[in-house]
């Protein structure tokens, strides 16, 4: 990004005492930041990028995890090892049992 294109970009406002921030109402509108939004912080190379948590944002997540053909899904993964090790338990009870 250019110095320009940042001088484009840049708005800017004041921390309250209590710690709080007012977004510009034209990022406000851009972005479909209303009262109660929740915006996420993440701070990299000495910088903190605001996210807003929207129903957009939220939206370009689906499919992200998706498995693909021939793969497992996590939660089938996770049903199958705990079938395996159920019956890796039952064994071990009715081993247990037989020795008594």
């Amino acid at each position: 990004m250019t110095l320009l294109e940042m001088a484009a970009t840049t708005e800017s406002a004041y921390v309250t005492s209590k710690g709080q921030v007012v977004v510009p109402a034209r990022l406000r509108r851009k972005f479909g930041i209303k009262a109660g939004t929740r915006l996420n912080f993440t701070e990299t190379d000495g910088q903190i990028m605001i996210q807003p948590v929207t129903r957009e944002f939220i939206d370009s997540f689906c499919g992200l995890f998706k498995a693909k053909p021939g793969e497992k899904s996590a939660v089938q993964e996770l049903l199958d090892d705990r079938t395996k090790e159920r019956a890796r338990e039952d064994r071990k009870v009715a081993s247990d049992r037989s020795k008594s």
